[in-house]
């Protein structure tokens, strides 16, 4: 049986931070005592992270952030783990704790759209006249998705406000609903629709990760793996049907494991099977394929003549498929 001794803790506050650099230098010395691994980040707007630890660990850390009256209330989302999920800690001051980087910047604690729990959002999204916008990543989306949510065609957070502004027809006179992984991100989203004139405005209160883990709606209508910051890399949502969305980037074959081109000069994320992976030298295009940076080529030692015959290989299979 497996031995889930450790805790992933996903948690954020929007709260007055004074002076975050010195925040984020004590912060880092007390989690490094604890023996906790993760990425947090501290603004004078707040506090956003995810670290791993075992459960004694884990339990401390939100024991002493629960005794600290500016998080007395901080929410922490809890998934059971068989070891660490990263392999350092770090601790960074930021100017936002998501990075949004609006000309006017939004204050969820003034302004921010209606909280839905997870069997609110469940109800609503089956209402007519209403939308439902992924406030996440495209590839994000792509490993998984509600129902039916509209993609932003987006790499980055702080490139969907001009996404909406080029399609606002697309959401005029709905109601519009909006979602990310833990939360933190619709809190600012949903309050700059407001500010853009959208007047049915809501979120879903702990993202797609309390809505997984809700003993009603068990995560319903929701369809592959949520995608995290970690490296899990995915978690499971949907309790009651698994329907896998992804699609390996080289054959289109229902996929849900993602890799990293491996020309560090790319870097790009892609969908790709084990088997597609040796077989395209894990290079999302020719170039990167023959890359002299080519981190595959590297690990796995292979020879000039090694990859030349793999890049005749795919050659006479593209050949085919043409």
């Amino acid at each position: 049986m497996e031995n889930l001794n450790y805790q992933v803790l996903l948690y954020y506050q929007y709260v007055p931070i004074e002076d975050p650099e010195s925040f984020a230098t004590e912060h880092l010395k007390f989690c490094k005592e604890l023996e906790l691994k993760g990425r947090i980040l501290v603004a004078a707007e707040g506090i956003n992270g995810t670290v791993s630890g075992t459960v004694e660990q884990t339990e401390k850390y939100m024991e002493a952030m629960h005794n600290d009256p500016r998080f007395a209330d901080m929410v922490f989302k809890i998934d059971e783990h068989d070891g660490h999920a990263f392999k350092k800690m770090h601790v960074r001051p930021r100017e936002e704790i998501v990075s949004l980087r609006l000309e006017d910047d939004i204050n969820p604690l003034e302004t921010t759209g209606n909280y839905l729990s997870p069997k609110e959002f469940f109800e609503a999204m089956q209402e007519e006249d209403t939308v439902v916008i992924d406030a996440r990543n495209d590839y994000e989306y792509d490993l998984g998705h509600f129902r039916g949510a509209i993609r932003p065609e987006i790499e980055t957070f702080r490139e969907l406000p001009d996404w909406i502004k080029e399609n606002k027809e697309q959401f005029k006179d709905k109601k519009v609903l909006t979602y990310c992984t833990g939360g933190i991100r619709c809190e600012k989203f949903s309050g700059w629709l407001l500010e853009e004139g959208f007047e049915d405005v809501s979120q879903l209160h702990g993202g797609i990760v309390s809505y997984g883990k809700d003993p009603e709606v068990q995560g319903e209508l929701w369809d592959g793996q949520c995608y995290v910051f970690d490296n899990r890399i995915s978690v499971p949502i949907n309790r009651k049907e698994h329907v896998v969305v992804g699609v390996d980037y080289f054959d289109g074959q229902p996929c849900e494991r993602y890799v990293n081109c491996a020309n560090p000069e790319c870097n790009q994320q892609i969908l790709c099977s084990e088997e597609n992976e040796h077989k395209y030298i894990r290079g999302c295009t020719h170039e990167c394929r023959v890359s002299p940076r080519n981190l595959y080529v590297e690990e796995h030692g292979l020879s000039e003549q090694e990859v030349e015959e793999r890049l005749t290989a795919i050659g006479e299979s593209l050949k085919q498929k043409a």
